[in-house]
């Protein structure tokens, strides 16, 4: 067992909660107690309906999440939500919610974890906004049939490609989840390559007239790094049991 608000402390400290700037409906850090013990960690992407009935079977867990609660703002406590809440509650379940501080932690996080996933070399943290770096950049040797491969392996898909640039790459940027939007920072920066979960439509034409390679590999693929080494951290300090519940959408 372990107390819940230690473990909160450790977490908000370790992924500097109060200092990263993020989205509002992230609301980042605990967004519901339990009775103030915790005998598992179990971790998912998204808080969603089913991800918190499963966790909370076996009651007195901490949830660990990459999108929220309130990733849609206020709403009314109904339907699922209340169902979510109720779960919750009835569970004794805790939930911690992680975005972009998980994202671009150095050791933790979706971005560097993905890229030393696929094999990148000497990679290093790029774009830096609000203190923080939005993503992060490696070497890449093998050509780009060869990384499409690598990331196949790695997240047990098939990135959609957009094949804008050379089929030689020497250098990827990772920024998983939805940071599509960002291929022209990306290319401004003389990277020939870019990883990421999705992006809107004008992200691939845009790509194309800036002569950049991009993955979209899917956004919940690229971000269950971060939860999952999170949780394994906090089970091994605290000497309680990890666990992921993997509940993919396909996008």
């Amino acid at each position: 067992m372990a107390d819940l608000q230690e473990l909160v402390s450790f977490l908000d400290k370790e992924l500097r909660t109060s200092e990263i700037k993020d989205y509002s409906g992230a609301m980042n850090g605990l967004q519901l107690e339990n009775n103030g013990t915790v005998n598992r960690v179990i971790s998912a992407v998204d808080a969603s309906l089913a991800v918190i009935e499963e966790a909370a079977q076996e009651g007195g867990g901490l949830l660990l999440v990459h999108h929220g609660m309130f990733w849609q703002g206020a709403q009314h406590i109904t339907g699922p939500y209340f169902r979510k809440i109720k779960a919750a509650i009835e569970g004794n379940l805790a939930i911690y919610s992680s975005h972009l501080p998980l994202d671009v932690h150095p050791e933790l996080g979706n971005n560097v974890r993905l890229a030393r996933a696929i094999g990148l070399t000497d990679i290093r943290p790029i774009l830096e906004k609000n203190g923080f770096a939005m993503g992060v950049v490696g070497g890449w040797s093998e050509g780009r049939a060869a990384l499409a491969k690598a990331v196949e392996n790695v997240l047990e898909r098939s990135p959609y490609q957009c094949p804008g640039g050379s089929s030689e790459i020497r250098q990827v940027a990772v920024m998983t989840g939805g940071a599509g939007s960002e291929v022209a920072e990306i290319a401004r920066l003389g990277i020939d390559t870019f990883v990421t979960g999705e992006g809107p439509h004008w992200s691939y034409i845009e790509a194309e007239e800036r002569c950049l390679n991009v993955f979209y590999a899917g956004h919940y693929a690229t971000e269950t790094f971060g939860v999952r080494a999170l949780a394994r951290l906090l089970g091994e300090k605290f000497g309680l049991e990890s666990s992921f519940i993997k509940r993919p959408g396909g996008l």
